[in-house]
């Protein structure tokens, strides 16, 4: 469990920088996302899942 509440403030701290790093970039990219469709975003998320997945495969083992 401990784990997990290290992984979600991780996440908040990475989304944090971005937001503090290049307000502006993010905003565009936002706004670029209310553009498509729910099954372009639905395949986004998708991709960045299994992305998230495969990279915490390799850092922390298979095993």
């Amino acid at each position: 469990m401990r784990d997990l509440w290290a992984a979600l403030c991780l996440v908040a701290v990475i989304e944090g920088l971005f937001l503090f790093a290049a307000p502006a970039a993010w905003k565009r990219t936002a706004a670029q996302m209310l553009t498509l469709t729910d099954a372009q975003v639905r395949r986004v998320g998708g991709v960045v899942l299994l992305l998230g997945l495969l990279a915490l495969w390799l850092v922390r083992g298979s095993g």
